[in-house]
């Protein structure tokens, strides 16, 4: 005698933790382990780690300030020079400016904000396409690698320049001879150029081109497949 057959269940009833599944899958929070009752999680770990952000941004750092050797060297080097032209007063030797209305001096400041200006958008760039993501530490590498880079900018360009010693060089270039005045960043301002221009270059390339956070509520809770036709 053959038992009767059970008939299968209607193709819209659904099991009782299906709907239960369904939310844990949608809502589980990051880093909350794997769902039970086999739901899978949507989302994952938001970015490589605190620790790897701060120690990419170390690096970040130091690359940005050893950069400042190479504008130090390109300061002292397109930089105007002032003239200079020695005397000999009472026995005493003293040094004048050669043209009292020239304007090398501001020259000087405006060349070294430029350059800085442009390592300013050059680190930036490299740095948003080492590293799309952005984030806190590496906003704060690039103002304190553009900082610490313009300080010695300024120093290698000042030992690069001309001899600090003006009277001494009046002496060697001897009595009314043009000698060029050792480089003086007047306008300390210029110092921060190269970490306000990182600053705003790497905003708007974040805020363009920069990865989007995926929307959790774009897909409605519970949402299947659609059937095999």
């Amino acid at each position: 005698m053959t038992a009767p057959l059970t008939p299968p269940p209607p193709p819209h009833e659904q099991s009782p933790h299906s709907s239960h599944d369904a939310w844990q899958a949608v809502s589980a929070p990051p880093g909350a382990g794997p769902a039970p009752h086999g739901a899978t999680a949507l989302y994952g770990e938001d970015g490589p780690g605190m620790k790897t952000e701060v120690r990419e941004a170390a690096v970040i750092t130091v690359a940005v300030a050893l950069a400042g050797v190479l504008l130090g060297v390109l300061w002292s080097w397109l930089a105007p020079h002032v003239p200079l032209v020695g005397d000999v007063v009472d026995k005493s030797w003293v040094v004048y400016l050669k043209d009292t209305e020239g304007e090398q001096a501001i020259g000087v400041d405006g060349t070294f904000t430029l350059l800085a200006l442009g390592f300013g958008v050059v680190s930036a760039l490299v740095a948003f396409l080492v590293r799309k993501r952005g984030g806190v530490p590496l906003v704060v590498a690039l103002a304190v690698g553009g900082l610490l880079g313009s300080l010695l900018a300024w120093r290698v360009g000042v030992w690069l320049g001309p001899p600090q010693n003006v009277i001494a060089h009046a002496k060697a270039v001897g009595k009314g001879v043009t000698f060029s005045a050792p480089l003086k960043l007047g306008a300390k301002g210029a110092l921060l150029a190269w970490s306000v221009a990182a600053l705003v270059v790497h905003l708007g390339l974040t805020a363009l081109f920069g990865p989007r956070d995926p929307d959790p509520y774009a897909a409605p809770y519970g949402s299947a497949a659609p059937p095999a036709v």
